[in-house]
């Protein structure tokens, strides 16, 4: 049985994209590596990368900006994201399971069991690529946004990037919905 296995990163963010992978392992694909994103340092995450992307059927990242978030919410922007990265797996699957969320309009048998990347290894895979895809993209909008420490941190509500948005206000990047504790 082919199973696409779907993971979003992101979601708690204080700045940028929530993003969601989708992979598509072959059947007997294991690798005891594949583990959910947040439990493997960057150095590995970025090396299991590169295995799913070599090895994966098919894969696909979603992203949803910050602005989308603020208009419409973070769970339907998370399952947006998670639909986008879907949309690219172009060969035929027969079943999904996604982390923790309900998806409408999926074709297939979907599962949606809690902590999912434990169980799993293509949501495992998926989580995977969404951090490095996500984690990139953050390290490369600091360049543009130093002072937030975004290189590090990558968005999340880190004590720095707190007392910056406190000290200088917030940058385009941010989630206004996610950040009024933090603004005067």
């Amino acid at each position: 049985m082919l199973i696409v296995g779907i993971d979003e990163v992101g979601r708690g963010c204080l700045a940028g994209p929530v993003v969601a992978g989708a992979v598509l392992l072959p059947e007997n694909f294991s690798d005891e590596r594949l583990v959910d994103s947040k439990k493997i340092s960057e150095k590995k995450r970025k090396i299991m990368d590169g295995v799913v992307r070599a090895n994966a059927i098919a894969f696909g990242i979603g992203a949803v900006s910050n602005e989308d978030i603020d208009r419409y919410g973070i769970v339907p922007c998370t399952k947006k994201a998670m639909m986008l990265a879907l949309e690219q797996i172009s060969v035929s699957y027969d079943k999904v399971i996604v982390d923790a969320v309900k998806l409408e309009g999926v074709k297939v048998p979907l599962e949606h069991p809690f902590k999912a990347e434990d169980k799993f290894q293509c949501v495992a895979a998926a989580s995977i690529i969404a951090k490095v895809y996500r984690d990139a993209l953050m390290t490369k909008l600091h360049i543009n946004h130093p002072d937030y420490g975004w290189y590090s941190n990558k968005g999340y509500g880190a004590k720095v990037h707190i007392e910056k948005i406190k000290e200088i206000g917030l940058t385009p990047l941010h989630r206004r919905s996610f950040c009024g504790n933090f603004i005067k």
